[in-house]
């Protein structure tokens, strides 16, 4: 028997499959092995049907697919799901609410009602697995033994994944944190719609459904403050709620409690009231109790009266310092969280508490010849555990009485220390006491995931280190940030049979990996013969901020990483990566290379499918990666070889600066391009087979073009598709009004004339000053319009180049004269700093093979290199008694690149004395020229 719905749920538009499309969807949530691909591929005839039933719309798809996996790969099960009387329930909207209901409908009993509770959180607020599943067990939605009650909730979190009910936020580790889609949520709350509310204090009507209707749940969402927001007077008849969940400010009023809500069992409140937590102890029956990023500095003594109190939150609590004695009198405690609070110690005899589960942020505190760390001992059945403040500990003996060893049912384990990243008066003795405290704290077998956050000894803890008895063999994540002082990654993981997650974060010190990381064999049987596979289950690695780090070694018979499928290196000074990468790592995926400043090439990963760099600004080459099928390109300007990619379906180039497209873009072809640049590029793909971009890109099916203005990325915009042809585009000819400057001079010799340089030498030159001038103060036209890259560098070049005084410069190009005066020395000052970085002057096989290049280039026999001088007034006028003039002399190789910049005031430098210091024993052959159509000094010297 089903029920008739008959009131309509909010409309969503989304883009529907194709049919084998949405075959492929359904199949992926189903397929979980080699086997099953030709089980389910033998339903097909019946899959299509159900597809069809779906609509093409990808959540109800998806949701199938979740059903589907409950089921039995059998002709008779996926038909008993295509003729479910559900598919003709009426009053249903279009799109998908038959497969949610059909989905839900399929749910044990005891997992609707969690289901349920789950779509009342409000979106506006982080709800973590462990406290939803904390909401479940105070509402009674689990029931078993109460050893198990976690790990049921865990199990019932998990199945709403798997029937695509949630969906993990890919931003969190372990499926700690979950979505639920609008449409789904949409549906839950109308279910659920006679026992409970789900609102947002800027409806209309809320205040007339809290009067008109008694709730159990109720959940409310405020982001209005002052007179605004809901007042909490209206809550006061709503005298049966079980849960209250109220996120955003509520007005309070002198005289406003919680004493109406008797029944209560389960209440979040963020930015709570203190007026309000007097009153908790009127909860007789409350075993929720969560008050997170609220003003509070402690909890009242009466807490202590709360006997069924299970779970308490005080996250984000800033201001949070004392814990009551009173808090050793609930014995029913599951959890407690003090993350983000400011806590500064536990009450002793905290230790009779023995029926926690859960502790966050548990404060490492010493007086005198006790610790708080010994009360942690008795707590035996602790799963989950984060103890923060030990660099407080000052005797390894105290870290021994946590017994962590002897936790048998812990599985998560945080051990953090505040940070002493950049302290350079960290000495010994401190080091060497760390390393006794987390010697001290050595985990239990039991162990699933562990972090170490501001850990500042310079060896790892003993028991991470390679040996025959390492406690972490049941290890799946590890998560270390903050490392110091610690100048190697340790060496006892290679090993452990079930790590799948590792993660490294800021680690200054650590600058090579070496053959320790990849330990191959048993130490105590070193021979070739006992070789075994390292990191035999790690899918995931990330290693991120190790910014000394640049070797790392791994030859290509070193057996290792066999299920990696994501690599994401970030911030380091890689030369190159190891050849085991690319000959070992064959199920790698996805990698990511992001601000890895030495690295040159990317090649030879014949399982790659997606790949992102990201600021690299040494990359040159990407070739020979035949699976490829996504590239993301941000701002890698050296790079020139993209080859070798048959399969690319989906390229990205980002580089709001970008002014042609890359040259590699004609020998590449992808299904799709999605481009950030410049606006003077995107103008030049909108004139089509008139510009000269045309080829690079028209034979792409479909391309997707933005430039940036202000802080919207996609202000400007070009759209094209080859089949059928089509070209829409928002950019005018008055979006390129940039008069005076680099967009009005469109051929070449014109171009020369102005600038008195190639548009190549001219991007060039770009490129050396982009990093740091897309950064600067943004400048406009006096009309407001922005300011590109190749403007500035262009307004520069002008009052280099002419005599005429900055006002003048200004009116011509459309810009005040004070922007003119700002960006030259602006632009100056970027090249002088660059110049630090080239202070050597060449040997003698260098010198050589420059002279041959200058002969070759400018017929300029036995030339060492090119001096150009210039001065530059600075200041409102031209007047040179009035204002400071600047000498500006600049050596220049054959490529046209500055090796060398010197300024000096006018008159204190002279050209001949650079020589004697940049070029010793050199004979150098001179002569001067002026620049055409200049009055100022500027001369080229040879």
């Amino acid at each position: 028997m089903t029920t008739q719905v008959t009131t309509l749920l909010p409309y969503h538009h989304v883009d529907k499959l194709k049919e084998e499309d949405a075959w492929s969807l359904l199949k992926k949530q189903i397929v979980s092995s080699v086997t099953d691909i030709h089980e389910i591929d033998m339903l097909k005839d019946i899959g299509l049907q159900i597809v069809a039933k779906c609509d093409g719309l990808p959540l109800a798809i998806k949701v199938m697919g979740g059903l589907l996996c409950q089921k039995d790969n059998q002709h008779s099960d996926w038909k008993m799901v295509l003729d479910d009387s559900i598919w003709s329930v009426s009053g249903m909207p279009k799109e998908l609410n038959h497969a949610v209901y059909l989905s839900y409908e399929d749910l044990p009993s005891c997992i609707k009602q969690c289901f349920l509770c789950y779509s009342l959180l409000p979106k506006a607020a982080k709800f973590l697995r462990e406290d939803i599943i904390g909401m479940w067990i105070s509402e009674g939605f689990l029931h078993g033994p109460s050893d198990d009650l976690e790990e049921l909730g865990r199990k019932y979190y998990k199945e709403l994944i798997q029937r695509n009910l949630i969906e993990p936020d890919s931003k969190y580790i372990d499926q700690s944190f979950c979505n639920m889609h609008d449409v789904i949520r949409s549906f839950a709350q109308f279910v659920a719609r006679d026992e409970a509310l789900a609102a947002h204090s800027g409806e209309s009507n809320i205040v007339s459904k809290l009067s008109a209707h008694k709730f159990l749940r109720l959940s409310l969402e405020s982001k209005a403050s002052g007179s605004d927001g809901l007042d909490w007077s209206s809550l006061q008849a709503q005298t049966t709620l079980r849960t209250l969940i109220s996120v955003g400010r509520i007005n309070v009023k002198p005289g406003n409690s919680l004493v109406h809500f008797s029944c209560l069992r389960t209440l979040h409140i963020e930015s709570a009231h203190a007026a309000l937590v007097e009153s908790l102890h009127e909860f007789k029956h409350l075993r929720y109790l969560s008050l997170e990023r609220s003003d509070i500095c402690s909890l009242p003594e009466s807490i202590g009266k709360m006997k069924f109190l299970q779970y308490i939150s005080l996250r984000g609590c800033q201001q949070f310092v004392d814990l009551p004695h009173s808090i050793v009198k609930l014995g029913h405690l599951r959890y407690l969280n003090f993350q983000k609070t400011s806590i500064n110690g536990i009450p002793r005899g905290f230790c009779v508490l023995t029926n926690l589960r859960n502790v966050n942020g548990f404060p490492a505190r010493v007086d005198g010849d006790w610790c708080s760390l010994e009360e942690l001992g008795p707590l035996s059945r602790l799963k989950y555990l984060e103890i923060q403040g030990l660099e407080n500990v000052t005797d390894s003996s105290f870290a021994a009485k946590a017994k962590l060893v002897e936790k048998v049912h812990l599985t998560n384990l945080c051990l953090t220390c505040g940070s002493r990243l950049g302290d350079d008066e960290l000495i010994e003795e401190e080091t060497q006491q760390i390393e006794k405290v987390f010697d001290e704290l050595c985990p239990p077998p039991s162990l699933s995931f562990l972090a170490i956050e501001g850990y500042f000894g310079r060896r790892h803890p003993k028991w991470m280190m390679s040996s025959s008895d390492m406690p972490l063999k049941n290890l799946r994540i590890l998560m270390a940030e903050d490392l110091a002082s610690c100048t190697q990654l340790p060496d006892g993981l290679c090993q452990l049979p079930y790590l799948e997650f590792l993660q490294i974060d800021r680690a200054p010190a650590i600058k090579r990996v070496g053959h320790e990381f990849l330990q191959s064999y048993h130490h105590q049987n070193p021979r070739p013969s006992e070789a075994v596979v390292s990191f035999l289950r790690l899918h995931t690695m990330k290693l991120m901020g190790l910014v000394e780090w640049e070797e790392w070694k791994w030859e290509e018979q070193v057996q290792a990483f066999p299920a990696l499928t994501e690599l994401i290196l970030f911030e380091c000074n890689l030369k190159r990566l190891p050849p085991g990468l690319a000959s070992q790592a064959r199920a790698l995926k996805v990698l990511s290379v992001q601000q890895v400043k030495g690295l040159i090439s990317l090649e030879n990963i014949a399982s790659l499918i997606e790949l992102q760099v990201i600021e690299n600004f040494h990359l040159e080459r990407i070739t020979n990666l035949p699976r490829l099928q996504k590239l993301t390109i941000t701002r890698c300007p050296k790079l020139k070889v993209l080859e070798g990619v048959p399969a690319l379906q989906r390229l990205m180039l980002e580089d709001d600066y970008m002014e042609t497209l890359p040259e590699y873009m004609g020998s590449i072809n992808p299904r799709r391009l999605e481009l950030y640049c410049s606006l003077a590029l995107l103008a030049s793909m909108t004139v089509a087979q008139s510009g000269l971009e045309w080829d690079k890109f028209s034979h792409i099916e479909h391309v997707k073009a933005y430039a940036h203005e202000g802080d919207n990325p996609r202000k400007w915009y070009a759209l094209y598709t080859t089949n059928p042809y089509n070209l829409e585009t928002n950019v005018s000819s008055s979006a390129l009004m940039y008069r005076g400057t680099l967009f009005s001079l469109e051929d070449a010799q014109t171009f020369e004339s102005a600038f008195k340089m190639t548009r190549r030498t001219f991007r060039y030159i770009c490129s050396l000053v982009s990093l740091e001038l897309n950064y600067m103060t943004c400048y406009t036209f006096a009309d407001g319009r922005e300011l590109s890259l190749q403007d500035l560098v262009a307004i520069v070049l002008r009052r280099l180049y002419s005599s005429e005084p900055p006002e003048t410069i200004g009116s011509t190009v459309g810009v005040n004269e004070s922007t003119v005066l700002l960006v030259t020395e602006s632009f100056v000052a970027v090249l002088c700093d660059r110049a630090k970085h080239h202070l050597l002057w060449p040997d003698s096989s260098e010198k050589d093979k420059i002279k041959s290049m200058f002969d070759k280039i400018h017929n300029m026999n036995n030339c060492c290199c090119v001096i150009c001088t210039t001065r530059i007034p600075f200041g409102p006028t031209r007047d040179s008694e009035n204002n400071c003039s600047v000498i500006m002399q600049v050596i220049v190789d054959p490529e046209i690149r500055f090796t060398n910049i010197w300024l000096t005031l006018t008159g204190s430098m002279n050209l001949s004395s650079i020589w004697p210091e940049c070029h010793p024993n050199q004979e150098i052959h001179r002569r001067t020229m002026r620049w055409k159509g200049s009055r100022h000094p500027a001369g080229w010297s040879f």
